[in-house]
């Protein structure tokens, strides 16, 4: 089945364009923060965020763990928006990641984290917004105008604007060569689409994303744009969990899709959803180590923590032809707005 470039599908296409971009443009502001960060040497984490953009925080919450071995809290903007609870920020870095820098809960704990003299950066598509205008950095990741309402070149480039800055505060040599190289790699990643998963989905109404580590995030993020863009009831499990209650609705040709990396987690997660396989379940992995599983192509990066970057964009072109399959208007998913602005 063809159908008519949507606006999302050509906003995949831009991904590599947009990264190099970053990477090119961006690199001074990244450079600048990661030396601040290195000289303050926070005791931890903090991010604030929604939707997409908490998945980003996710994603970074792990890099900084198993990179730099510094812990990341997810706080909730509404403690300072809502409660107004002061929170004791003093010896941390706070990361508000928005692409639109516009939200006033996210703007607001970022405020409010400074104020108790947090380090606090900004992560956003327009370096002139509220959150920016907070904090002390901003990181302006060049994404460029994303008309579609799913975010996708967003995501990817504040993901990989967040990865930099973690791996120039720690100085690493291999993680940043890995990301420069990203831009050709996502080309190819962006043109798999993933069709036989496209097939088993069909009509279906409900299915499972799965990913441990690092990988979580993509997987979190991908059951999100089934949701927004296909109307699709997805929930995004780690593998140590998705055993303990919910396989229980799984059921015969019940779709699945299994996203990992090469590192320590890929083989705990493929015999995870090998078993989910054996059970009747049509399991979809991104792995070469898959037995039962149904093995998806994807492309691998120089180093495992850039390797969920490249999996998300092959999720997005398959997502994307998933809800033009349906009949579904990626660009303009039914009750929503391209700016979440929550208090």
């Amino acid at each position: 089945m063809t159908h008519d470039m949507t606006q999302m599908r050509r906003e995949v296409l831009e991904i590599p364009d947009a990264v190099d971009r970053l990477l090119t443009d961006g690199a001074g502001a990244i450079e600048v923060a990661a030396k601040a960060l290195r000289a303050r040497d926070p005791l931890f984490l903090a991010t604030v965020a929604r939707g997409s953009s908490d998945h980003v925080a996710t994603y970074l919450k792990y890099a900084s763990e198993l990179m730099l071995g510094v812990p990341v809290a997810s706080v909730g903007p509404s403690v300072a928006s809502i409660y107004k609870a002061p929170l004791k920020l003093g010896r941390a870095a706070c990361i508000g990641v928005s692409q639109s820098g516009k939200s006033p809960d996210i703007v607001e704990l970022s405020r409010s984290a400074r104020a108790d003299g947090a380090f606090t950066i900004a992560v956003t598509n327009e370096p002139n917004s509220p959150l920016a205008e907070t904090c002390d950095h901003c990181l302006p990741i060049h994404a460029g105008p994303e008309l579609s309402v799913a975010a996708t070149k967003t995501f990817v480039n504040s993901a990989v604007a967040g990865l930099l800055m973690l791996a120039r505060w720690k100085d690493d040599a291999e993680i940043t060569q890995s990301i420069h190289a990203l831009p050709e790699q996502l080309a190819q990643a962006a043109q798999i689409d993933w069709p036989e998963m496209c097939a088993a989905i069909g009509g279906r109404k409900s299915l499972f994303t799965l990913g441990r580590g690092p990988v979580i995030a993509m997987s979190h993020e991908a059951a999100l744009k089934f949701k927004e863009t296909c109307q699709l009831h997805a929930e995004s499990y780690s593998s140590a969990e998705v055993l303990h209650g919910p396989v229980s609705i799984v059921e015969q040709n019940f779709p699945v899709l299994a996203m990992t990396a090469a590192d320590a987690a890929e083989g705990p997660l493929i015999d995870v959803a090998d078993e989910i396989a054996s059970k009747g379940a049509s399991v979809f992995a991104t792995s070469d180590k898959a037995r039962v599983a149904k093995r998806l192509e994807f492309v691998r990066t120089n180093h495992a923590l850039t390797d969920p970057i490249a999996l998300i964009v092959s999720f997005y072109a398959m997502v994307e032809k998933v809800a033009a399959e349906r009949g579904i208007n990626p660009d303009a998913p039914r009750h929503l707005k391209k700016v979440t602005e929550t208090i």
